[in-house]
């Protein structure tokens, strides 16, 4: 009797672990399920975090960008590109200036000089060209200045000023098409003497490791990109200037033109 007592407590015992153990495991699952959701949290977390740290790693202009490839090249080359860019802007500038300020409605003296001529002479319409700025007015000047002496003389002396002032227009534009060929050949210049540089570590170390050579190659690169990009901004600015020179030419040798028919016209009138 005794023992059959024993045996029934230790089943009892027995089965009251087995539902302790089944509520703990009961107990830990949600326990889980939470740390399971929060690990899920944490991770959309950081999802949502990484893009907003690519975006603003994807924020920098394109001025730090290439500021900082201008600070990685080889300051000798890039100086002396720079030097070009910089000299280039000063000369298109200036020449961008002088051009827009010799710009005048040429129509509209040749109206003034003609109708001055044919009430006031040559007096009055040297007046008028005297007190308009331009290279038109200067060349009017000139040939009703010359006028005394004939009509040959005048149109002479319209021809010979209007090189003259040609000239004026086309000052210091070849240094612009200087700095357009030197800023990529220095470039290139950079290039070869990175690319020899590299082979030389190669040659050096006596094996060919990507670290060696990446330094050189990169300055190489870099050195002839920003060649390249000077090239291509004074560029537009030579074709700006060279297509400004060419209109203020047209115009000057119109003017010319009618200034000769209408001296030709005064001097017929005359006799």
């Amino acid at each position: 009797m005794k023992r059959l007592f024993s045996i029934l407590a230790i089943t009892g015992l027995m089965t009251f672990g087995n539902v302790q153990a089944q509520d703990s495991t009961a107990a830990a699952a949600p326990a889980t399920e939470q740390v399971a959701d929060s690990t899920a949290t944490a991770t959309t977390d950081e999802a949502a975090v990484a893009p907003t740290e690519e975006a603003a790693a994807e924020e920098v202009t394109f001025t730090q960008s290439m500021k900082k490839r201008f600070i990685e090249g080889d300051p000798i080359y890039m100086g002396a590109v720079l030097l070009c860019l910089i000299l280039g802007l000063a000369i298109a500038i200036e020449r961008i200036i002088y051009l827009n300020l010799s710009t005048t409605n040429s129509k509209k003296l040749v109206e003034e000089v003609e109708a001055a001529l044919k009430s006031g002479g040559i007096d009055a319409a040297k007046e008028v060209a005297r007190n308009t700025s331009g290279p038109v007015a200067s060349i009017f000047f000139q040939g009703l200045d010359r006028s005394s002496h004939g009509l040959d003389s005048a149109e002479k002396s319209i021809v010979a000023y209007g090189g003259v002032q040609m000239g004026q227009l086309e000052k210091n534009v070849s240094w612009i098409s200087l700095f357009i060929a030197l800023a990529p050949m220095l470039g290139f210049l950079g290039t070869v003497i990175g690319m020899i540089v590299a082979f030389d570590n190669i040659e050096s170390a006596g094996s060919m490791e990507p670290s060696l050579v990446a330094g050189g190659i990169k300055v190489a690169l870099l050195t002839t990109v920003f060649g390249l990009i000077v090239a291509m901004i004074l560029q537009v600015f030579y074709n700006y200037i060279t297509a400004k020179i060419d209109s203020i030419v047209n115009d000057m040798e119109d003017a010319s033109i009618s200034l000769v028919d209408m001296l030709s016209d005064y001097f017929n009138d005359k006799k």
